[in-house]
């Protein structure tokens, strides 16, 4: 069992940097495959980004691709995002979530436990 608890959501100016945290808890985090969506108010969640259980691998969205970067403490049993050159896309709330495998995943579907949220607003 993972719980997940995220922070560093906020409302920042185009072109600016965040990065997001997510806490975990639970005796399985180093051995799970994390990552993080996003969702806007009626639409689908979507990925952003996802790690292996080490950080050997990572994956990205296009839409963020060469902006945000992915990766993980297993010490501290956080995961964290990276988020540079910002947009107004970018808007939305941020998920981390996790799995009961060593593996990344694209699909949410794929994950097993959810964090609450936080939301990122970017505006001028």
């Amino acid at each position: 069992q993972v719980q997940l608890v995220e922070s560093g959501g906020g409302l920042v100016q185009p072109g600016d940097s965040l990065r997001l945290s997510c806490a975990a808890s639970g005796r399985t985090f180093d051995t799970s495959g994390a990552g993080w969506f996003r969702q806007v108010p009626g639409k689908e969640r979507d990925f952003v980004a996802a790690i292996n259980w080490n950080g050997g691998n990572t994956y990205y969205a296009n839409s963020v691709k060469g902006r945000f970067t992915i990766s993980r403490d297993n010490a501290k049993k956080a995961l964290y995002l990276q988020m540079n050159s910002l947009k107004p896309e970018d808007t939305a709330v941020y998920y981390c979530a996790a799995r009961d495998s060593v593996a990344a995943a694209l699909e949410k579907n794929q994950y097993d436990y959810w964090g609450q949220g936080t939301q990122v607003t970017v505006s001028s």
